[in-house]
């Protein structure tokens, strides 16, 4: 019989050997606006109103910038709405749960401060790193949190232009470094991403790819991903990169989230529970 996934994963994570790597479906889940609001919002600006390229959000930012001279009202206005309150995330179960299974280190392609928040809120210290002067700065003894395609405290930490992508393809700034280095010795867990995001397919790409080209592809930490339902081509495709699809037991894919990351805590903190 198989083994549960989720029991190595949990083994992983009492033992403080797991990553966590989380998308924007979390800072949805509080009330934060979707990429097709920021591209209607970029459209409005530019004077598009009738252009809805949904899936180049980031070539309408490097056109925004060219006409702009800079993403600087943009970011503003990011800011501004890409902010909750503090109220809202104390009452989310789902940045609650991420707090309590204490990762060592969260990656986050969000911009938004609503992990750092959730962690003050929580009493959980933290350091918030967010390029390679804070690369240094990272302790071992308290959690990490890297903003992995930048932070609204630093305009040129963003990755969001087409320009900003094309420039990470070459997988070697000092958070992509960082990152290889965690993946490496580490479980990690993916949670929050739409499996259509290039970016989230280029980085497992890129992890299989670093494991698949040192020979010891055999000793990879198990990898994995939640989605909230089955889609066996996506399953299939995964596998062959060597990331495990967990799904959820609900079709909203928030309410699975919570109810998977509710689950794996238990598993995580029942001492009766033989992990491997």
């Amino acid at each position: 019989m198989n083994e549960d996934p989720i029991l190595p994963l949990a083994k992983a994570i009492r033992e403080r050997n797991a990553v966590l790597f989380v998308g924007a479906g979390v800072s949805m889940s509080v009330g934060l606006p979707s990429w097709e609001k920021l591209i209607e919002r970029m459209a409005s600006e530019l004077g598009l109103d009738g252009a809805r390229p949904r899936d180049r959000f980031q070539t309408l930012a490097e056109y925004y910038r060219i006409k702009h001279g800079s993403i600087g009202p943009l970011r503003s206005w990011m800011d501004r709405h890409w902010t909750v309150t503090r109220e809202k995330i104390r009452e989310s179960e789902l940045h609650r749960l991420i707090v309590a299974l204490d990762f060592p280190v969260i990656y986050t392609t969000n911009y938004d401060r609503n992990l750092e928040v959730a962690f003050e809120i929580h009493g959980r210290a933290y350091v918030k790193v967010a390029n390679a002067r804070d690369v240094s700065k990272a302790r071992r003894d308290v959690a990490c949190i890297v903003k992995f395609h930048g932070d609204f405290d630093d305009d040129s930490s963003l990755v969001l232009t087409e320009t900003d992508y094309l420039d990470r393809l070459s997988f070697d700034s000092p958070l992509d470094v960082r990152f290889r280095s965690d993946a490496l010795g580490s479980t990690v867990l993916f949670v929050g991403y739409s499996l259509s995001d290039l970016n989230i397919r280029l980085l497992l790409h890129r992890l299989w790819q670093t494991w698949n080209r040192s020979g010891y592809e055999a000793d990879r930490p198990p990898s994995y991903i939640f989605m909230a339902s089955r889609d066996p081509v996506e399953e299939a495709v995964l596998g062959r990169w060597g990331i495990t699809v967990l799904t959820g037991d609900n079709d909203d894919p928030e309410v699975g989230l919570v109810s998977f990351l509710s689950r794996l805590g238990e598993v995580v903190n029942d001492q009766e529970i033989t992990l491997g």
